[in-house]
């Protein structure tokens, strides 16, 4: 049920994100934005529809921030990749942009597609009201930037040559920005478009966000790479601390079950209308790629 689900949304997003960039020009900059985006999960999309639809905001406005979302994720991969920073050939299974194409079209299409994400959240057909488009545009801005997902990205390469390994406190403060931040603001977009209460979405996701890197941390010990779809086993190769160096397999598993089960407490005052968003709670912890 929430695979199909999950996957409606995926191609929903796509589609949309497609018609947008139909009016660009055909180079390889372009070619290479729609390549970034394609192939993944889209969990952080889908989490902006289903937040939307438990706030009975219609999907044709609800795709305008979750093709957004996928765009500013995409483009945090692309960079992430690069040799300047984790130096990856594959992604999602297929070769990393910038060795399909190279480091500059790399870099111009994660330049690109970090645009794009605020262009589709001030779009008035996003939303009619200004303030709202406001809204989500600085939370969106904040998310990403160097309070959210870039600070938690600095950290990580900080600790990388940091004189001792992170505790365990620095190591979720620093996921908390790299991937919780636009995890968050994904799940509380559907709020935001309905100027409802953030909090009862802003506790689901931040558990929700936790839960997704320890299971991350998982599946780079035991997973194998042609499954997770990248390289796996590179941070016990960089002697770097994760939740399973620190918790222990169990134990970090345990963590994530814990995560989750908050999580889905989180959404007692939506009832049974929220049960997919536990779904997807309890999938990102069970998940092989």
């Amino acid at each position: 049920m929430f695979r199909d689900s999950l996957g409606s949304g995926a191609r929903a997003v796509e589609a949309h994100f497609d018609a947008v960039l139909s009016g660009f020009q055909d180079l390889p900059v372009s070619r290479a934005m729609r390549y970034a985006v394609g192939g993944g999960k889209g969990l952080r999309g889908w989490l902006v529809l289903e937040s939307a639809r438990l706030h009975d905001v219609p999907q044709d406005r609800a795709l305008w921030p979750a093709s957004a979302i996928e765009a500013i994720h995409a483009y945090s991969l692309v960079h992430d990749d690069l040799p300047c920073m984790d130096d990856d050939d594959v992604r999602r299974g297929q070769p990393t942009v910038h060795r399909k194409w190279d480091e500059a079209t790399a870099v111009l299409a994660g330049d690109a597609l970090q645009a794009l994400g605020f262009e589709l959240v001030a779009d008035p057909r996003c939303h009619p009201l200004p303030e709202v488009r406001a809204d989500l545009t600085l939370s969106l801005a904040r998310a990403a930037g160097a309070r959210g997902m870039v600070l938690g990205q600095a950290l990580d390469m900080a600790a990388e040559t940091a004189g001792s390994p992170l505790t365990l406190e620095q190591i979720t403060a620093l996921q908390n920005g790299k991937t919780g931040a636009l995890i968050t603001w994904s799940a509380t977009a559907g709020a935001r478009l309905a100027q409802a209460d953030l909090a009862p979405l802003t506790a689901y996701a931040d558990r929700l966000g936790l839960a997704f890197q320890i299971a991350d941390d998982i599946l780079d010990v035991t997973g194998d790479a042609a499954t997770v779809g990248k390289a796996v086993g590179k941070d016990e190769g960089r002697g770097k601390a994760t939740f399973v160096s620190l918790l222990g397999l169990d134990g970090a598993q345990a963590r994530a079950q814990s995560l989750v089960t908050e999580a889905c407490d989180a959404l007692c005052s939506y009832g049974a209308k929220a049960d997919a968003l536990r779904d997807a709670a309890r999938f990102v912890i069970s998940r092989q790629n």
